[in-house]
């Protein structure tokens, strides 16, 4: 199961992960992956729970083993 992250710990894993970004939303930012839009939560304070970073896990195809590599 993945750790909560901070914002910016869960961008530089997705940068790592060959997604482009962060570019501005209407409401959330986002980033590509291929042509599919990962929203990525607005910056308040605390992590970001593990729920969501399944979530995008399984949005951009990747197992925990890759996630805990990048």
């Amino acid at each position: 199961m993945p750790r909560p992250l901070s914002r910016r710990e869960l961008i530089r894993k997705l940068r790592r992960a060959n997604l482009s970004g962060p570019f501005s939303g209407a409401k959330h930012h986002y980033m590509l992956y291929g042509k599919v839009k990962i929203f990525i939560p607005n910056p308040h304070t605390g992590d970001i729970g593990f729920k969501i970073i399944k979530r995008i896990m399984i949005d951009i195809g990747i197992s925990e083993t890759q996630w805990d590599q990048l």
